[in-house]
């Protein structure tokens, strides 16, 4: 008889053993001869070592599956253990799974494009009305980056612009007054990584969030690294950021022109940005139009109302 301990690495051991233990308690009866006890993320086993070793397979093929999917069911445990496959492993072309076990992917061809640009360069741009999935997707495609172990970390970011709310007086520190700027990526995050792993992950600093001002002088490597709102920055601010680029890393910029909250006379760093770099090997440049929109209908009938307005007040003003 043998002892092995085995380490369940990168997940939520509470979600692999599952509620009261469900989970594990099911894992256990497969394996009668076998005396197994469970402490944190660590499983202590004793017993014959063939039979060990067909348990600690069994039990990495599980951790994997929790790692993909975000979620394991007995069903699947069951398939696994007996040498199936599980069905949610029948699902194609997903990037990740989001914490509910669905698969999240492209739905629609601009979309598409976005990750096929994400794959054949190091930095790109996503460009298109609110609702088209430009962040979220992006965020999608680093988080798979991150499982995979391509990158060591997520580095997300906003610049802090001031749309018709002053930030001085907004309550609290100044960590208080950023993070609604910020929330709309820490909500695709939570969507997409279970909370408790993910509060771990920002406490490691292995995902990062934060404005735009606090990249100055950093230089990023071994990450994916992307820029949201980026329409609300100036060429300056831009410049800055898109210089930040270190070893292995690729840059992921997303913005919709038709949102600039820059103060009066100022230009914006992506209009501009998006003009000097097409072309160069290396960028990648995608522009999403409504027919992508993916959130509630009525959102594309507003993005296309206010294109109408803005198409002919423009007219208006030329005559």
């Amino acid at each position: 008889m043998i002892e092995k301990h085995i380490i369940l690495e990168d997940i939520d051991p509470l979600a692999f053993y599952g509620v009261n233990n469900v989970h594990f308690q099911l894992i256990k009866s497969f394996y009668p001869k076998l005396r197994i006890v469970a402490r944190d993320n660590i499983i202590r086993v004793l017993g014959d070592e063939e039979e060990i070793a067909v348990f600690d397979e069994n039990i990495e093929k599980i951790r994997r599956h929790l790692l993909k999917y975000n979620t394991v069911s007995d069903e699947d445990i069951h398939d696994i253990i007996l040498g199936k496959q599980p069905k949610s492993e029948g699902v194609k072309e997903a990037l990740v799974y989001n914490v509910s076990g669905k698969p999240i992917k492209c739905r629609s061809v601009n979309q598409q494009r976005l990750v096929d640009a994400y794959e054949k360069n190091d930095m790109v741009f996503a460009v298109g009305p609110a609702g088209t999935g430009k962040t979220y997707l992006s965020i999608a495609l680093a988080v798979k980056a991150l499982k995979e172990k391509a990158i060591k970390k997520i580095i997300l970011s906003r610049p802090a612009v001031e749309a018709g709310e002053k930030l001085g007086f907004l309550p609290g520190d100044m960590k208080d007054k950023i993070d609604p700027y910020l929330q709309p990526l820490y909500d695709s995050l939570e969507d997409m990584i279970p909370a408790t792993k993910l509060q771990d992950m920002m406490e490691k600093h292995v995902i990062q969030i934060a404005p735009l001002a606090f990249m100055r002088g950093r230089t990023l490597s071994d990450a994916v690294v992307i820029l949201d709102e980026a329409q609300n920055t100036t060429t300056a601010q831009l410049r800055m950021f898109l210089t930040r680029m270190g070893t292995n890393t690729k840059m992921i910029v997303t913005g919709d022109m038709t949102q600039i909250d820059l103060p009066r006379g100022q230009h914006s760093g992506l209009k501009e940005a998006v003009a000097i770099l097409d072309g160069i090997k290396g960028i990648g440049i995608v522009n999403l139009s409504s027919k992508d929109i993916v959130r509630h209908k009525l959102v594309t009938q507003i993005v296309k109302a206010y294109d109408k307005h803005d198409k002919e007040a423009a007219a208006r003003s030329e005559s």
